[in-house]
């Protein structure tokens, strides 16, 4: 590895490769060293494209093929941005050639996926994460600083949070993330996973005692050989006395708002995984009054307002390269930190148990165990 800087290549040519390639760039740690896709003339298509937009120099080499960027000697992490079915194979070869591995989400299709990531990253000493951005943004600071001083929200009681968008009709037919011999959760893995880790982070990592979850809506379509969930909706029980509920859909238009309720007042956070544009990162917290004067019935708002100062997106400061820039210090450590570990796989533990709960008719699932 070379002194202070962590060398990436990027396996696969997906949508959202095109944001992580920028995160790379505007990383001071990292350089991007090499694309693989499985189609050559696709890569080379990706990294012109690119580079155009956010250049390296050099230009990142084009693998011809996934197993041909791992053999490679200057390449020290990979970001795996596959489709998920697929993901597992590619990241415990990554481990086994002594690669740290970066993982979209949802990371596995199940536990036993995960758990098997897991178990090669960390046989073979390497730095494992998966790509939620938002656990890399200076406003979870700020969040957890209202939520420990006592007084703001109190005793924590609930927790509320939505993700959805509004799929059109060409999604439903040609994206990956509807055919379930690519992507089976759905909605639940693609959007489901913010709601569930933004809940965990919140705990404190604490596991629910017991969920349920409910398929709402799914959509099978022709050439998919299961449906998958498109409209999905959970509750999930802490044995600290919190609960929590999201929902998250491909049928609803764009909500991806967070409420976290106390007995005193509660925060609400408009757009907890993805930015508003703009330069700051916001958050409020509200303690509301009802004030009877006489005839008079007020209630009272008593909003504070907070933000951190961090751009949205593509910038040096923004939370996917915060996450980069974060990730390349661990890997340059050479001491790898494994309490990534956990938080990915205890977001797939509730993932799976809501998604239990859901084939059988929204029965309870018991985590205590």
């Amino acid at each position: 590895m070379h002194t202070g800087v962590c060398r990436w290549g990027i396996l696969g040519t997906a949508g959202i490769a095109r944001k992580n390639w920028q995160a790379i760039r505007n990383a001071p740690n990292c350089s991007l060293t090499a694309v693989a896709s499985r189609d050559p003339k696709r890569c080379r298509r990706f990294i012109s494209a690119c580079q155009r937009h956010a250049s390296f120099d050099p230009p990142p080499r084009a693998c011809d093929d996934y197993q041909d960027l791992l053999a490679g000697d200057t390449v020290d992490a990979v970001y795996i941005p596959l489709p998920t079915v697929i993901r597992k194979p590619w990241a415990v070869r990554a481990a086994e050639a002594g690669k740290h591995v970066l993982v979209e989400k949802p990371v596995g299709a199940n536990s036993r996926d995960v758990r098997e990531i897991l178990a090669a990253c960390r046989h073979n000493n390497v730095q494992f994460m998966d790509g939620v951005m938002f656990m890399h943004s200076r406003r979870l600071e700020g969040i957890r600083e209202v939520l420990a001083d006592g007084q703001s929200l109190g005793p924590l009681k609930r927790i509320a949070s939505h993700f959805t968008f509004g799929a059109t009709s060409e999604f439903f037919a040609n994206n990956i993330r509807t055919h379930s011999g690519l992507e089976p959760l759905g909605c639940l893995g693609d959007l489901g996973w913010y709601n569930i880790r933004f809940t965990l982070w919140v705990m404190n990592w604490e596991l629910p005692a017991k969920v349920t979850g409910h398929i709402l809506a799914e959509h099978h379509r022709p050439d998919s050989p299961e449906a998958i969930p498109t409209d999905f909706s959970a509750e999930l029980y802490f044995a600290s006395g919190v609960s929590a509920s999201f929902y998250c859909s491909f049928l609803a238009e764009i909500q991806q708002w967070a409420n976290l309720g106390g007995t005193k007042g509660f925060v609400h956070v408009p757009d907890f995984v993805l930015p508003r544009y703009g330069a700051e990162v916001a958050w409020e917290v509200s303690n509301p009054v009802y004030n009877v004067i006489g005839c008079n019935f007020n209630m009272e708002e008593h909003v504070r307002h907070f933000a951190a100062r961090e751009y949205s997106n593509s910038a040096e400061n923004s939370q996917e390269t915060n996450m980069f820039r974060r990730f390349g210090e661990l890997a340059l450590s050479g001491e790898p930190d494994h309490s990534w570990d956990e938080m990915t796989l205890k977001t797939q533990q509730v993932l799976d148990a809501c998604l239990r709960s859901a084939r059988s008719g929204g029965t309870i699932v018991d985590l205590s165990g």
